[in-house]
Protein backbone atom coordinates (compact mmCIF):
# COMPACT_ATOMS: atom_id res chain seq x y z
CA UNK A 1 0.00 0.00 0.00
CA UNK A 2 1.50 3.45 -1.04
CA UNK A 3 0.25 5.30 1.89
CA UNK A 4 0.88 8.78 0.29
CA UNK A 5 -2.03 8.04 -2.40
CA UNK A 6 -4.47 5.35 -0.45
CA UNK A 7 -5.98 5.58 2.68
CA UNK A 8 -5.64 3.09 4.76
CA UNK A 9 -8.76 0.68 5.00
CA UNK A 10 -7.75 -2.21 7.76
CA UNK A 11 -6.29 -1.70 10.93
CA UNK A 12 -3.18 -3.71 9.88
CA UNK A 13 -2.47 -1.19 7.01
CA UNK A 14 -3.05 1.83 9.44
CA UNK A 15 -0.39 0.25 11.89
CA UNK A 16 2.07 0.10 8.77
CA UNK A 17 1.51 3.63 7.58
CA UNK A 18 2.09 5.13 11.04
CA UNK A 19 5.07 2.90 11.60
CA UNK A 20 6.67 3.68 7.89
CA UNK A 21 9.49 5.41 8.53
CA UNK A 22 10.52 8.36 6.42
CA UNK A 23 13.82 8.63 4.54
CA UNK A 24 14.73 11.30 7.27
CA UNK A 25 14.24 8.82 9.82
CA UNK A 26 15.89 5.83 8.17
CA UNK A 27 19.17 8.28 7.18
CA UNK A 28 19.03 9.82 10.98
CA UNK A 29 19.23 5.83 12.27
CA UNK A 30 22.22 5.13 10.08
CA UNK A 31 23.92 8.26 12.22
CA UNK A 32 22.82 7.62 14.90
CA UNK A 33 25.20 5.88 17.65
CA UNK A 34 23.42 2.93 19.95
CA UNK A 35 20.31 1.24 21.28
CA UNK A 36 17.51 3.02 22.03
CA UNK A 37 14.78 2.69 24.71
CA UNK A 38 11.43 4.00 24.88
CA UNK A 39 9.98 4.93 27.92
CA UNK A 40 6.09 4.73 28.49
CA UNK A 41 5.81 2.98 25.13
CA UNK A 42 2.07 1.13 25.89
CA UNK A 43 0.12 4.39 24.77
CA UNK A 44 -1.17 5.57 22.22
CA UNK A 45 1.71 6.71 19.84
CA UNK A 46 4.38 4.46 21.70
CA UNK A 47 4.00 1.49 19.78
CA UNK A 48 4.18 3.05 16.32
CA UNK A 49 6.73 4.90 17.13
CA UNK A 50 8.76 1.78 18.68
CA UNK A 51 8.36 0.04 15.38
CA UNK A 52 9.24 2.72 13.20
CA UNK A 53 12.53 3.10 15.56
CA UNK A 54 13.34 -0.75 14.22
CA UNK A 55 12.32 -0.57 10.79
CA UNK A 56 14.11 2.82 10.38
CA UNK A 57 17.55 1.10 11.68
CA UNK A 58 17.07 -2.24 9.43
CA UNK A 59 16.43 0.13 6.39
CA UNK A 60 19.35 1.92 7.43
CA UNK A 61 21.80 -1.24 7.77
CA UNK A 62 22.47 -0.32 11.29
CA UNK A 63 22.52 -3.18 13.94
CA UNK A 64 21.06 -1.98 17.66
CA UNK A 65 18.48 -2.81 20.16
CA UNK A 66 15.26 -0.85 20.00
CA UNK A 67 13.27 -1.52 23.21
CA UNK A 68 10.29 -0.82 25.04
CA UNK A 69 9.39 0.07 28.51
CA UNK A 70 5.64 0.10 29.90
CA UNK A 71 3.22 -1.19 32.33
CA UNK A 72 1.88 -2.99 29.11
CA UNK A 73 -1.75 -3.40 30.87
CA UNK A 74 -3.19 -4.30 27.53
CA UNK A 75 -0.86 -7.90 26.20
CA UNK A 76 -2.17 -7.25 22.76
CA UNK A 77 0.46 -3.99 22.50
CA UNK A 78 3.61 -6.10 24.11
CA UNK A 79 2.53 -8.85 21.67
CA UNK A 80 2.91 -6.21 18.38
CA UNK A 81 5.90 -5.17 19.28
CA UNK A 82 7.75 -8.24 20.12
CA UNK A 83 6.19 -9.37 16.26
CA UNK A 84 7.70 -6.23 14.83
CA UNK A 85 11.13 -6.70 16.40
CA UNK A 86 11.39 -4.48 19.16
CA UNK A 87 12.30 -6.16 22.55
CA UNK A 88 9.77 -4.97 25.39
CA UNK A 89 10.13 -4.85 29.23
CA UNK A 90 7.65 -4.77 31.45
CA UNK A 91 7.53 -2.12 34.76
CA UNK A 92 5.83 0.07 36.42
CA UNK A 93 8.12 3.28 36.12
CA UNK A 94 7.71 4.80 39.67
CA UNK A 95 7.89 2.09 41.17
CA UNK A 96 10.81 1.62 43.89
CA UNK A 97 13.81 -0.33 41.62
CA UNK A 98 12.16 0.01 38.87
CA UNK A 99 14.79 2.19 36.77
CA UNK A 100 17.51 -0.58 37.54
CA UNK A 101 15.10 -3.18 36.03
CA UNK A 102 15.81 -1.11 32.62
CA UNK A 103 18.73 -1.75 30.64
CA UNK A 104 21.60 0.61 29.57
CA UNK A 105 21.17 2.66 26.38
CA UNK A 106 22.36 5.58 24.48
CA UNK A 107 19.30 7.35 23.55
CA UNK A 108 15.85 7.61 25.00
CA UNK A 109 12.39 8.76 24.27
CA UNK A 110 10.69 9.67 27.26
CA UNK A 111 6.38 9.06 26.20
CA UNK A 112 5.80 8.69 30.02
CA UNK A 113 3.14 10.72 31.43
CA UNK A 114 -0.67 11.58 32.44
CA UNK A 115 -3.56 13.75 31.14
CA UNK A 116 -6.88 12.85 31.65
CA UNK A 117 -8.07 12.55 35.35
CA UNK A 118 -5.06 15.25 36.67
CA UNK A 119 -8.83 17.31 38.31
CA UNK A 120 -9.35 14.36 40.24
CA UNK A 121 -5.92 12.91 40.61
CA UNK A 122 -3.55 15.99 40.89
CA UNK A 123 -1.18 14.03 43.22
CA UNK A 124 -0.22 11.01 40.58
CA UNK A 125 -0.19 13.74 37.67
CA UNK A 126 2.61 15.93 39.13
CA UNK A 127 4.54 12.60 40.27
CA UNK A 128 4.36 10.69 36.96
CA UNK A 129 4.92 14.40 34.87
CA UNK A 130 7.52 15.56 36.86
CA UNK A 131 9.10 13.56 39.33
CA UNK A 132 9.48 10.76 36.85
CA UNK A 133 11.85 12.37 34.80
CA UNK A 134 14.73 12.86 38.29
CA UNK A 135 14.53 9.55 38.12
CA UNK A 136 15.26 8.97 34.47
CA UNK A 137 18.03 11.72 34.34
CA UNK A 138 19.63 10.32 37.44
CA UNK A 139 19.72 6.47 35.82
CA UNK A 140 20.65 7.60 32.76
CA UNK A 141 23.11 10.43 32.96
CA UNK A 142 25.01 9.53 29.43
CA UNK A 143 22.47 9.04 27.58
CA UNK A 144 20.97 11.91 24.37
CA UNK A 145 16.91 12.15 25.10
CA UNK A 146 13.86 12.92 23.32
CA UNK A 147 11.25 14.32 25.79
CA UNK A 148 7.53 14.34 24.91
CA UNK A 149 5.87 17.69 26.32
CA UNK A 150 2.63 19.12 24.95
CA UNK A 151 1.26 22.54 23.27
CA UNK A 152 -1.02 22.64 26.21
CA UNK A 153 2.05 24.55 28.24
CA UNK A 154 1.71 27.76 26.38
CA UNK A 155 -2.09 28.28 27.44
CA UNK A 156 -4.28 30.22 24.94
CA UNK A 157 -2.94 32.13 22.17
CA UNK A 158 -4.68 34.73 19.45
CA UNK A 159 -5.94 33.09 16.66
CA UNK A 160 -4.25 35.77 14.45
CA UNK A 161 -0.85 35.17 15.97
CA UNK A 162 -0.60 32.11 14.04
CA UNK A 163 0.58 29.75 17.21
CA UNK A 164 2.78 29.75 19.70
CA UNK A 165 6.36 30.21 19.42
CA UNK A 166 9.04 28.08 21.00
CA UNK A 167 10.46 31.22 22.54
CA UNK A 168 7.10 32.66 24.08
CA UNK A 169 6.79 32.52 28.26
CA UNK A 170 4.40 29.25 29.47
CA UNK A 171 1.47 30.34 30.31
CA UNK A 172 -0.01 26.30 31.77
CA UNK A 173 -3.20 26.41 32.99
CA UNK A 174 -4.37 23.54 34.92
CA UNK A 175 -2.96 20.89 36.37
CA UNK A 176 -2.41 19.01 33.61
CA UNK A 177 -0.25 21.72 31.77
CA UNK A 178 1.08 22.79 35.16
CA UNK A 179 2.80 19.27 35.68
CA UNK A 180 3.78 18.90 32.00
CA UNK A 181 5.39 22.54 32.09
CA UNK A 182 7.18 20.85 35.38
CA UNK A 183 8.46 17.74 33.46
CA UNK A 184 9.98 20.47 31.17
CA UNK A 185 11.19 21.94 33.92
CA UNK A 186 13.31 18.79 35.69
CA UNK A 187 14.76 17.49 32.33
CA UNK A 188 16.43 21.19 31.56
CA UNK A 189 17.69 20.93 35.31
CA UNK A 190 19.51 17.89 34.33
CA UNK A 191 20.53 19.06 30.89
CA UNK A 192 22.03 21.66 32.43
CA UNK A 193 23.84 20.15 35.24
CA UNK A 194 24.78 17.08 33.73
CA UNK A 195 24.93 18.55 30.05
CA UNK A 196 22.99 15.80 28.93
CA UNK A 197 21.81 16.34 25.58
CA UNK A 198 17.77 16.34 24.84
CA UNK A 199 15.16 17.53 22.68
CA UNK A 200 11.45 18.71 24.01
CA UNK A 201 8.69 17.78 21.68
CA UNK A 202 5.73 20.05 22.22
CA UNK A 203 3.00 17.69 20.54
CA UNK A 204 -0.23 19.35 19.96
CA UNK A 205 -2.75 16.83 18.19
CA UNK A 206 -1.08 13.85 16.79
CA UNK A 207 -3.83 12.01 15.36
CA UNK A 208 -4.16 8.44 13.50
CA UNK A 209 -7.66 7.54 12.11
CA UNK A 210 -8.94 5.66 15.44
CA UNK A 211 -8.27 8.89 17.27
CA UNK A 212 -7.61 12.45 17.60
CA UNK A 213 -8.57 15.77 17.28
CA UNK A 214 -10.41 15.66 13.72
CA UNK A 215 -11.64 12.17 14.43
CA UNK A 216 -13.38 13.97 17.46
CA UNK A 217 -15.16 16.40 15.41
CA UNK A 218 -16.04 13.59 12.44
CA UNK A 219 -17.79 11.47 14.74
CA UNK A 220 -20.08 14.27 16.53
CA UNK A 221 -21.44 15.23 12.87
CA UNK A 222 -21.73 11.65 12.12
CA UNK A 223 -23.74 10.76 15.50
CA UNK A 224 -25.44 14.47 15.28
CA UNK A 225 -23.82 15.35 18.27
CA UNK A 226 -23.24 19.53 18.99
CA UNK A 227 -20.03 20.69 18.28
CA UNK A 228 -18.59 23.69 20.77
CA UNK A 229 -17.01 26.37 18.51
CA UNK A 230 -15.31 28.85 21.45
CA UNK A 231 -12.35 26.82 21.08
CA UNK A 232 -12.64 27.33 17.13
CA UNK A 233 -9.12 26.89 16.01
CA UNK A 234 -6.65 23.90 16.04
CA UNK A 235 -3.22 22.33 14.69
CA UNK A 236 -2.80 18.76 14.05
CA UNK A 237 -0.90 16.30 12.45
CA UNK A 238 -0.56 12.51 11.29
CA UNK A 239 0.69 10.32 13.90
CA UNK A 240 3.59 8.98 11.62
CA UNK A 241 4.92 12.55 10.94
CA UNK A 242 5.25 13.33 14.96
CA UNK A 243 6.59 9.62 15.51
CA UNK A 244 9.49 10.39 12.69
CA UNK A 245 9.89 13.94 13.62
CA UNK A 246 10.47 12.87 16.85
CA UNK A 247 12.95 10.46 16.59
CA UNK A 248 14.70 12.44 13.75
CA UNK A 249 15.15 14.78 16.94
CA UNK A 250 17.02 12.62 18.57
CA UNK A 251 20.03 14.08 16.34
CA UNK A 252 19.37 17.11 17.13
CA UNK A 253 19.26 17.23 20.50
CA UNK A 254 21.45 19.57 23.00
CA UNK A 255 22.20 21.39 26.06
CA UNK A 256 20.35 23.47 26.72
CA UNK A 257 17.21 21.05 25.35
CA UNK A 258 16.05 21.90 21.83
CA UNK A 259 12.41 22.80 22.30
CA UNK A 260 10.42 21.78 19.34
CA UNK A 261 6.64 22.74 18.35
CA UNK A 262 5.84 19.76 16.40
CA UNK A 263 2.73 19.90 14.92
CA UNK A 264 0.58 20.67 11.51
CA UNK A 265 1.37 23.73 9.36
CA UNK A 266 -1.64 24.98 8.62
CA UNK A 267 -4.43 26.18 11.44
CA UNK A 268 -7.55 24.85 11.01
CA UNK A 269 -10.92 26.00 11.94
CA UNK A 270 -13.26 23.77 13.26
CA UNK A 271 -16.47 25.31 11.78
CA UNK A 272 -14.85 24.51 8.19
CA UNK A 273 -13.34 21.35 9.55
CA UNK A 274 -16.83 19.87 10.55
CA UNK A 275 -18.94 21.12 7.46
CA UNK A 276 -16.46 19.40 5.46
CA UNK A 277 -17.14 15.88 7.55
CA UNK A 278 -20.95 17.02 6.98
CA UNK A 279 -21.00 17.28 3.45
CA UNK A 280 -19.21 13.80 3.22
CA UNK A 281 -21.42 12.26 5.50
CA UNK A 282 -24.58 14.19 4.09
CA UNK A 283 -25.18 15.28 7.86
CA UNK A 284 -25.98 18.81 8.74
CA UNK A 285 -23.56 19.73 11.61
CA UNK A 286 -24.70 21.08 15.06
CA UNK A 287 -22.95 23.95 16.31
CA UNK A 288 -23.21 25.26 19.96
CA UNK A 289 -21.59 28.88 21.17
CA UNK A 290 -19.40 31.57 19.27
CA UNK A 291 -15.87 31.37 18.80
CA UNK A 292 -13.43 32.90 20.85
CA UNK A 293 -10.61 34.64 19.82
CA UNK A 294 -7.81 32.99 20.97
CA UNK A 295 -6.94 28.88 21.29
CA UNK A 296 -4.52 26.17 21.57
CA UNK A 297 -2.12 27.03 18.75
CA UNK A 298 1.74 26.22 17.83
CA UNK A 299 3.95 27.55 15.21
CA UNK A 300 5.74 24.60 13.57
CA UNK A 301 8.01 26.41 11.64
CA UNK A 302 11.38 25.72 13.52
CA UNK A 303 10.22 21.84 13.24
CA UNK A 304 9.51 22.40 9.47
CA UNK A 305 12.66 24.45 9.28
CA UNK A 306 14.67 21.35 10.57
CA UNK A 307 12.71 17.99 9.15
CA UNK A 308 10.83 19.74 6.31
CA UNK A 309 6.80 19.91 6.10
CA UNK A 310 4.58 16.69 7.11
CA UNK A 311 4.37 14.20 4.53
CA UNK A 312 0.86 14.02 4.95
CA UNK A 313 -1.01 17.24 4.97
CA UNK A 314 -4.22 18.60 6.75
CA UNK A 315 -6.49 17.73 3.47
CA UNK A 316 -4.73 14.39 3.05
CA UNK A 317 -5.56 13.34 6.74
CA UNK A 318 -9.13 14.61 6.42
CA UNK A 319 -10.18 13.06 3.77
CA UNK A 320 -8.37 9.87 5.74
CA UNK A 321 -10.63 10.30 8.66
CA UNK A 322 -13.57 10.91 6.72
CA UNK A 323 -13.28 7.94 4.96
CA UNK A 324 -12.19 5.72 7.86
CA UNK A 325 -15.72 6.71 9.99
CA UNK A 326 -18.02 5.99 6.98
CA UNK A 327 -16.46 2.51 6.42
CA UNK A 328 -17.08 2.19 10.18
CA UNK A 329 -13.57 1.45 11.29
CA UNK A 330 -12.30 0.81 14.32
CA UNK A 331 -12.12 4.16 17.02
CA UNK A 332 -10.26 3.70 20.53
CA UNK A 333 -12.88 5.72 22.18
CA UNK A 334 -10.39 8.16 23.44
CA UNK A 335 -11.35 11.87 22.66
CA UNK A 336 -9.19 14.48 23.07
CA UNK A 337 -11.28 16.97 24.89
CA UNK A 338 -9.91 19.69 22.54
CA UNK A 339 -12.85 22.11 23.15
CA UNK A 340 -11.54 22.38 27.11
CA UNK A 341 -10.51 26.43 27.78
CA UNK A 342 -9.47 25.73 31.55
CA UNK A 343 -7.00 23.14 31.70
CA UNK A 344 -9.41 20.57 32.93
CA UNK A 345 -9.34 17.03 31.42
Amino acid sequence: MNFHKNVPTSISELEEAISRPTEMVIKMMAELHGDILILGAGGKMGPSLSVMAHRASDAAGTKRRVIAASRFSNANVRDYLQRNGVETVSCELLAPGAMAQLPDAENLVFMAGMKFGATDNPAMIWAINAGLPALVCNRFRESRIAVFSTGNIYGLSPVSKGGSKESDMPRPEGEYAMSALGRERVFEYYSHALGMKQSVIRLNYACDLRYGVLVDIAHRVLTDIPIPLATGHLNTIWQGDANAMALSSLLHASSPPLLLNVTGTRTLRVRDVATYFGQYFGKTPIFIGDEAPDALLSNSKNAVRLFGPPQINEDKLLEWVALWLKSNGTLLNKPTHFESRNGQF
